[in-house]
């Protein structure tokens, strides 16, 4: 799959308050509601490891993040954007490494089609492929609030293969409120998502959990 998509034009989405207007006029079908968005956050960097050559640096030198329900979006400056499924995200924690600090993602970048999974899957290091992306806001004292904006909105769209193995009559009901921050040892903080893909980060960045 692909780690995102490049934009030129933002998703379609809501406000908190257009929302709730939205839902108290009983529409005649709430899947036509567009996701809402849970937070914008300007004079936002971002970098990829690798790099990208669809996304280069002139483009992702600032912009503004859109922590949409449906998607995690970021728009350039130069009008181009990327945007970033949920799913693909494996891990997101915040990260106040030396190098300074930001919100940091792990994509997952695994073939689509059958016969590059097989590939893979024969692999005797059995790799993931994976893309690195860090978040890198202006304002540091942000880094919570997009980390709880991302944890809940992913939370909306559960691994398939998770949901398989619920039974059909457990009911989930996600309280935004109910989030809290994870203060790991070395000022670690995991989402759920990222406690479980922690094996995935073997450098000094995060303590382990």
């Amino acid at each position: 799959m692909a780690a995102f998509t490049v934009i030129t034009a933002l998703p379609t989405y809501v406000s908190q308050e257009q929302h709730k207007e939205l839902v108290a006029s009983t529409p005649a079908s709430f899947s036509d509601i567009p996701p809402v968005l849970r937070h914008t956050q300007q004079n936002v960097s971002i970098n990829f490891d690798p790099p990208s050559e669809e996304f280069p640096a002139a483009d992702s030198a600032n912009g503004t993040l859109y922590v949409i329900e449906s998607a995690l979006v970021f728009m350039s400056s130069t009008g181009r954007g990327i945007q970033v499924e949920y799913p693909t995200i494996t891990l997101h924690a915040v990260s106040r490494a030396e190098s300074g600090p930001s919100i940091y993602c792990q994509l997952d970048e695994s073939p689509v089609n059958t016969e590059q999974k097989q590939r893979v899957e024969g692999d005797e290091e059995e790799v993931t492929p994976m893309r690195e992306l860090s978040i890198v806001p202006a304002d540091a004292t942000s880094l919570d609030t997009i980390f709880e904006a991302l944890s809940y909105c992913a939370s909306l769209h559960p691994d398939p293969a998770g949901v398989d193995d619920m039974d059909d009559d457990d009911d989930a009901f996600i309280d935004a409120s109910a989030f809290e921050t994870f203060n790991g040892d070395e000022a670690q903080e995991l989402s759920e998502v990222g406690r479980v893909r922690s094996n995935f980060i073997n450098d000094n960045r995060f303590a382990p959990y």
